[in-house]
């Protein structure tokens, strides 16, 4: 296993067969998990966007959930308000950042997935959840598996970049290079009736009365 001690999620208090590896996502504990944590180990295992800086998440009230194995992590989500000022309305929550490690069994994504959407459900009011593909390299598969619905499409104009003069990896500088220019699409996720605005009924003024 990797010897990364930002995946053991208690270092002080070792498991029985801690370094082993799970044959099925079915065996993983999802929990909640240090949002510092999560962004570390983001930056270790996401392909396209690694870096994403804290204030940005804490800003928008967002958390983190692991994927648990024998007390080691081998997944990471990180969710918060949507980014979107369009659609940060109070009722939505944003899937963020979703990373995998290697050696982590097939269809762990989709397990995680089911599981966050029923412990958001559960712990938080929000009422829609979402999230955006990358084309370029994903299928949208985990989100059609669970229901999520397709609801916007954009052509890649703005692409995405990497964040401007921030270093990551092998202290490689970034001079905001971009990182995909293929069309974005967004999912959605119903996870319970959103209220209906309240209408205040216009205060009634007092009618003159008329004299003759």
């Amino acid at each position: 296993m990797s010897g990364d001690s930002v995946r053991v999620a208690s270092p002080l208090f070792p498991v029985e067969g801690q370094g082993s590896i799970p044959m099925s996502p079915l065996q993983f504990e999802i929990v909640r998990m240090p949002l510092k944590d999560a962004l570390a180990l983001n930056m270790k295992w996401h392909s396209r966007l690694p870096y994403l800086p804290l204030s940005s998440i804490q800003r928008k009230h967002g958390f983190a959930f692991g994927c648990l194995f024998k007390n080691i992590y081998f997944a990471i989500a990180i969710w918060s308000t949507p980014v979107s000022r369009q659609l940060d309305n109070g009722k939505a929550f944003e899937l963020r950042r979703m990373a995998i490690c290697n050696d982590a069994p097939k269809n762990t994504a989709s397990r995680m997935l089911s599981v966050m959407v029923k412990l958001i459900k559960k712990d938080t009011h929000y009422c829609r959840l979402l999230s955006y593909q990358d084309t370029e390299v994903h299928t949208g598969t985990i989100y059609k598996a669970s229901g999520w619905e397709k609801t916007n499409t954009n052509n890649g104009n703005p692409g995405w970049f990497s964040p401007k003069g921030k270093k990551y990896g092998k202290n490689r500088a970034l001079a905001n290079p971009i990182i995909s220019n293929a069309p974005k699409i967004r999912w959605e996720k119903q996870i319970r009736p959103e209220p209906e605005a309240i209408i205040k009924p216009p205060k009634k003024t007092p009618q003159k009365g008329l004299f003759f």
